[in-house]
């Protein structure tokens, strides 16, 4: 790689095409291009490695399966672009990558692979690690970079951009972990080869957690531009318990969710961005036919909301309504009205809010409001749940007919809200009852209906 100018390098990672892993998808040549002409007495390269997506375990992999491809990375984009110091930040739940990183950094220097004057070459560069404290907030770059300065992780209004003044205001090189770990193969066998796995705009392969009500969950990597359809039924070896297919979530809290009009959509940056989806992360957490979906969408903003850093009042206020509107929802105690309340509300966060994370969060309730609007309305309007997973919506009720007057039922009842007469049929209180289910399964000749 020595052998390589910067701008040879630089041209090579654009020939390959490579768009950032972390989620926005930024052309990772343009980027490198941009700090290699900054005038700077000094520069830094930065390595993401805070990866606090709910089911994401993708850097977590490369990190401690391969630590030296992403150290290797690092140290092309330090030729590249003229630095001489980098920064790994790592979350603090990922200790063993932690370890793994310090013995490869120490091997590397041990090689005089990293270092100063690195095999003679007259280049000369250091990595240093940094363990993060747990606050989703600090995978966004700047407020990454703050953390790293020893700042609270709060993120930075933008320009100046973080390739012009980034790290202790200097250009840096911000990129994933993933992105790093594909330049070495970009190097050895050349853009040309890089650009010609995938697609057109989106080229090279791409890793995807695959979780959910599926029978083969884990990580798998595969070309960009492979269907939904590939990934769930033939790698993914279909729904679990024979479910049927409803919905999968992409991109993790800030994502959202596809159906299954999109089964035979090719997963790239462009095409999702087309249908109001992203490649985020890579998480991908398929649901199937029992999963409701406006719990589904107030389990993602619970998240987003509770991971809110607070610095502007869109994300930390406006989170926090759409929270409280959806909880009332689920509780079934939606109010006509609510559904345009969510839709002004996340039209307006999307457009105001400082930082991609405020930006993104109301994705998954913009995105099931667009494919599951009747279960929305049937929460509100009918007070049923159509998926039968809303507790506080659930109708129980003793089927006079089957019940042998066991009484089972009543003495599994934590708040005494079933009585009867031994032998004959027992009834309900509803007002009691609080659809815990536990006459339901107590039941032995299934008198007892959900609903």
């Amino acid at each position: 790689m020595f052998e390589m100018s910067g701008e040879e390098i630089v041209d090579e990672v654009k020939k390959s095409g490579i768009r950032g892993r972390g989620g926005a998808g930024f052309p990772t040549g343009i980027k490198w291009d941009t700090v290699r002409k900054t005038e700077s007495d000094k520069k830094y390269v930065v390595c993401n490695g805070d990866e606090g997506d709910p089911g994401a375990f993708m850097d977590r992999s490369i990190m401690e399966g391969a630590p030296h491809r992403v150290l290797e990375g690092m140290i092309i984009a330090g030729i590249a672009c003229g630095a001489d110091e980098g920064y790994i930040y790592v979350r603090a739940e990922y200790p063993l990558a932690v370890t793994r990183l310090k013995n490869a950094i120490r091997q590397a220097e041990g090689l005089g692979m990293l270092g100063d004057n690195i095999l003679g070459s007259g280049f000369s560069f250091r990595i240093h690690i940094n363990r993060g404290a747990g606050a989703f907030v600090c995978g966004e770059e700047t407020a990454l970079i703050n953390s790293i300065e020893g700042q609270r992780g709060f993120p930075r209004v933008r320009p100046p951009l973080t390739v012009i003044k980034g790290l202790f205001g200097k250009p840096t090189v911000p990129n994933n972990v993933e992105t790093y770990a594909n330049i070495p193969n970009i190097i050895n066998n050349g853009g040309e080869w890089y650009a010609g796995i995938g697609t057109p705009n989106s080229p090279g392969t791409k890793a995807f957690a695959l979780t959910g009500n599926i029978n083969n969950t884990g990580l798998i990597e595969v070309p960009m531009g492979t269907t939904l359809r590939e990934i769930i039924f033939d790698i993914g070896g279909g729904m679990k318990n024979g479910g049927q297919f409803k919905a999968v979530q992409i991109g993790g809290p800030s994502g959202a969710c596809l159906t299954k009009e999109h089964l035979d959509l090719p997963l790239d940056f462009d095409n999702l961005k087309k249908v109001g989806a992203m490649v985020g992360s890579g998480g991908l957490v398929v649901v199937d036919e029992h999963t409701c979906m406006v719990e589904f969408a107030r389990f993602f903003m619970h998240f987003t909301q509770n991971e809110s850093c607070g610095k502007c009042v869109p994300c930390r206020e406006g989170t926090k309504r759409m929270l409280q509107i959806l909880e009332r929802i689920v509780a079934g105690e939606g109010r006509d009205g609510d559904i345009e309340l969510l839709l002004e509300l996340a039209d307006t966060i999307c457009n105001t809010a400082l930082c991609g994370l405020g930006k993104t969060a109301p994705n998954p309730v913009i995105s099931t409001i667009k494919n599951f609007r009747s279960e929305y309305e049937a929460h509100i309007y009918d007070k049923k749940c159509p998926a039968g997973a809303c507790s506080k919506l659930k109708t129980i009720s003793i089927d006079p007919s089957l019940c042998k007057g066991c009484s089972k039922c009543a003495r599994q009842c934590p708040v005494n809200a079933i009585s009867g007469k031994i032998k004959e049929p027992f009834s309900i209180d509803l007002s009691k009852c609080i659809r815990c289910g536990s006459c339901v399964s107590a039941c032995p000749f299934k008198a007892i209906k959900e609903g």
